[in-house]
């Protein structure tokens, strides 16, 4: 298929400032996919006529990223009136979409199925799955637009918020657009006139062959940008306390149970006063919250978190104050600062753990030893940055498992982490594993130490054996008794399994079902995907092995092996599923929102100030319209959350990112 793009030879223009304006003649443009700053991929974008153009997309991600081959055609007005994708997404799970419209009747394939129904002349066919050229394509339609509005088919719109023009060091003049609607984030493109130049989000960065030399400095010049749309919305939604009085609410305890009918006083962000509610006269320095019939809760901590600065409204309006971050960059520090100095929302990171990987095809990217002796001096780094915690991931070498163990423990440092390929989790815990990140990794266990791990097949071989393991075999018994024996901790991350397992092409995924609707339309277009690929029969038998997965997590709640709730993925709503999924597996709901506030505090050793509702305790409260005692799924209806001296939210943070409040 990617033949088609070889048959046209062409000049790459220079980088220079009249070339890089200068390409109305080029057939064929490429560009280099760079993924957390290496090269992983390219696309690919040739002119076959006015109207219409091929496509090639491709770039890896440890064994998983999408390949698509596209081809668009466009009418007199330049909207989509064909398109086809044909390739695998970023699971590798085969994608074949088609959209035609003849006039105002269109159809269309994609993971939802087959739809036919009538589109306007002014709508823009936006695909589920694919290249990057939607977004150009619609960067044209926005600059264009008189209200800077374009309705998507079959359903959303896009907003352009901003036009920025900005001038690089050499002279070049580009323009860029700041997009809302498709994404809980804003979407930001680099444009010059009608060509897409670069587009960066996150740690994807996809930039234009004779650009790429400017992508760092159109980083920076993009992340300032984003920092000051962050600042002015922090200002906006922090809303600063003094004195605040919750009255006649219900307040969940550290031992789990309900007072019901309190009145809770908070000064200087710490709780001075809880006693039943009365109607004695309050002064009118003190802020009064209604809190009738709703529960009074602790912030939660999410155990498995890696943050950015677009994530932290997240975490506070699903009622997260505190996380643990297990695996970013030595710049974490400041991201931290900013959280806790409300320059930008998000929660208080309590754990910081520093990553470390072996060299090869599969390595995680974000921090690639060569050798044991990088391995030690990068654990020393870590410490030196007051980091508390070292991760191991797959591609580190077994015989270097224990010499690195042995550094971390030296400056007493925990050590957790994947499972190294061609290793067991018994392995690395008899040398010296603190805790273990995933359920599947402990699954691989019972499988074969010839596993590479740090391809997909930790998943696959999971989901089609998972299901055979006898948790009353002397395997599966004495393995229980290890991470009893070792005090190992177990980070399951269950709802990530359930959306891979479970969920099916073309349907919601479970995982996501109960907020799908409220998500923008990207946001809710991933979750029909699929997970993991699947047949008829796979299907069943992944389910299976799901099932067999919650039944582990109940066995270890039950015979006191440590677990923590944990996300690895979106926060806030990925987090509630979580919590909802370990009662799912017969954890007393009461055990579970311990998990989610005192034990998780207590683990992470913040306990003396944070985790429960005490007198004398900082004020990380969350007020939930509901009792997820009676009810784990309003866990989801967060009125509001407080942390430090200021109060959030839910619907104002959700609205700032295009997301429906629960109501």
């Amino acid at each position: 298929m990617k033949n088609s793009f070889i048959v046209i030879f062409f000049l790459i223009v220079g980088c220079n400032k009249t070339s890089q304006k200068d390409n109305i003649n080029i057939d064929k443009i490429e560009y280099e996919v760079v993924f957390r700053e290496n090269h992983a991929g390219v696309y690919e974008k040739l002119k076959i006529s006015n109207t219409s153009f091929e496509y090639f997309y491709t770039y890896a991600d440890r064994g998983r990223g999408p390949e698509y081959t596209e081809k668009i055609t466009l009418n007199e007005h330049d909207f989509i009136i064909n398109q086809s994708i044909e390739g695998v997404n970023y699971r590798k799970v085969p994608i074949n979409e088609r959209f035609t419209a003849n006039g105002t009747a269109a159809s269309w394939k994609n993971p939802k199925g087959d739809s036919k129904g009538e589109i306007k002349e002014d709508e823009l066919y936006f695909r589920y799955d694919g290249s990057p050229a939607i977004y150009e394509i619609l960067a044209q339609h926005l600059l264009k637009s008189t209200s800077n509005k374009v309705t998507l088919f079959p359903e959303g719109e896009a907003e352009l918020v901003k036009k920025i023009p900005l001038t690089l060091k050499n002279g070049t003049a580009l323009d860029l657009l700041m997009i809302n609607g498709l994404d809980m984030n804003p979407t930001y493109l680099w444009m010059i006139g009608n060509e897409m130049i670069c587009s960066i989000s996150g740690n994807l960065h996809i930039v234009r062959e004779d650009f790429k030399n400017f992508r760092t400095e159109m980083k920076i010049l993009q992340d300032k940008v984003e920092d000051d749309f962050l600042i002015e919305i922090t200002e906006k939604l922090s809303h600063s306390i003094d004195k605040v009085m919750i009255k006649n609410t219900n307040v969940l305890t550290s031992t789990g149970s309900m007072l019901f009918n309190q009145d809770v006083f908070v000064e200087d962000e710490t709780i001075k006063a809880i006693r039943p509610s009365d109607d004695k006269v309050i002064a009118e320095s003190i802020q009064i919250i209604d809190g009738t019939g709703k529960t009074l809760m602790p912030g939660m901590f999410d155990m498995h978190t890696h943050n950015t600065k677009f994530r932290g409204m997240l975490h506070l309006a699903g009622g997260i104050t505190a996380v643990r971050d297990l695996a970013n960059n030595k710049q974490l520090k400041e991201l931290s600062a900013e959280f806790d100095n409300n320059t930008i929302i998000g929660p208080r990171i309590v754990i910081f753990s520093g990553i470390i990987d072996g060299p090869g095809p599969f390595a995680n990217q974000r921090n690639v030893i060569q050798n044991l002796e990088e391995g030690l001096s990068e654990i020393q780094s870590y410490k030196d940055l007051g980091y508390q915690q070292i991760k191991l991931y797959s591609s580190i070498k077994p015989e270097w498992v224990k010499p690195l163990v042995d550094k971390a423990r030296s400056l007493d440092m925990r050590v957790s982490g994947h499972i190294p390929a061609y290793m067991t989790a018994s392995q690395a815990i008899d040398r010296g594993y603190n805790e273990i990140q995933h359920m599947n990794m402990l699954f691989l266990n019972f499988l074969s130490d010839t596993i590479d791990t740090r391809t997909p097949l930790r998943f696959t071989m999971v989901a089609k054996h998972a299901a055979s393991l006898d948790l009353k075999s002397d395997e599966y018994l004495q393995f229980v008794d290890l991470l009893k024996s070792k005090e190992v901790l177990v980070d399951p991350t269950m709802a990530i399994f359930e959306n891979m397992f479970v969920s099916q092409k073309g349907e919601p995924s479970p995982t996501y079902s109960e907020i799908m609707s409220r998500l923008p339309v990207i946001s809710q277009r991933q979750f029909y995907a699929g997970g993991l690929p699947k047949t008829d029969k796979t299907s069943a038998l992944y389910k299976r092995s799901y099932n067999n997965m919650l039944n582990v997590l109940y066995d270890l709640f039950q015979k006191d092996v440590a677990i923590v709730p944990g996300t690895d993925g979106l926060p806030g709503f990925l987090y509630h599923r979580e919590l909802e999924l370990y009662e799912k597996s017969g954890i007393p709901v009461a055990e579970v929102l311990k998990l989610a506030t005192i034990k998780s505090a207590e683990i992470t050793g913040v306990a003396e100030n944070y985790g429960s509702i005490e007198i004398g305790k900082k004020a990380d409260l969350i007020l939930i319209d509901g009792n997820p005692l009676k009810n784990i799924g309003d866990i989801r209806k967060v009125e509001w959350t407080m942390k430090g001296s200021n109060m959030y939210y839910s619907k104002e943070l959700y609205n700032a990112m295009g997301i429906k409040h629960y109501e």
